[in-house]
């Protein structure tokens, strides 16, 4: 049985297959192999890098893809090909050639709505420092992404959030102007 996932891609710095853009098209290839399937991608993003001025722009997209997989053995797949693409974990939200995040998958909340809802709620300070150890679905923090929530605009706006109830567009539309005008189409 296929299962429906929704994937938010970034990077900014070469990899050994070019630029970040030349990064996220090569992703694609690796991506859409043996169980995942590639149904829509967004259009390519340019966002500032964040804090200011810790690194040049990051290049954004988002993926719809249907997958055999479950949840946990997607994840791994995309650790895997962030890896082929150069990924050190080494800081929390530093700089890096590749990022891949599992945003949505059907509309399962991993591991369970309580821990969903901590990490949903974990003070600004304490996302800097604190890094989950196990899956937690829906991302977390999505809705409070311009740099993801754009890109899935193109693909996916009527995807609902299962606890926040809400669809891509409304959390885009909740979202401050400037951080809809942040993410520019290349």
């Amino acid at each position: 049985m296929s299962s429906f996932g929704l994937l938010a891609l970034g990077g900014n710095l070469p990899s050994q297959f070019g630029s970040p853009i030349q990064t996220l098209q090569e992703s694609l290839i690796h991506l859409n192999r043996n169980d995942v399937h590639i149904r829509a991608v967004s259009r390519f993003f340019q966002t500032p890098c964040f804090p200011a001025e810790a690194g040049p722009d990051y290049v954004n997209a988002a993926v719809a893809i249907h997958t055999t997989l479950s949840a946990a053995e997607l994840l791994t797949q995309l650790h895997k090909i962030e890896s082929t693409f150069g990924r050190e974990r080494l800081t929390r939200w530093g700089t890096r050639p590749l990022d891949i995040d599992l945003i949505g998958f059907e509309s399962q909340v991993l591991p369970n709505a309580s821990a969903w809802a901590r990490w949903h709620d974990l003070p600004p300070e304490q996302q800097t420092q604190e890094a989950p150890e196990e899956l937690i679905l829906p991302h977390p923090r999505l809705q409070d992404r311009g740099f993801v929530l754009a890109p899935l605009m193109d693909i996916a706006p009527d995807w609902k959030h299962p606890v926040l109830g809400r669809t891509v567009a409304q959390m885009f539309g909740d979202l401050p102007e400037f951080a809809q005008k942040e993410p520019q189409p290349l």
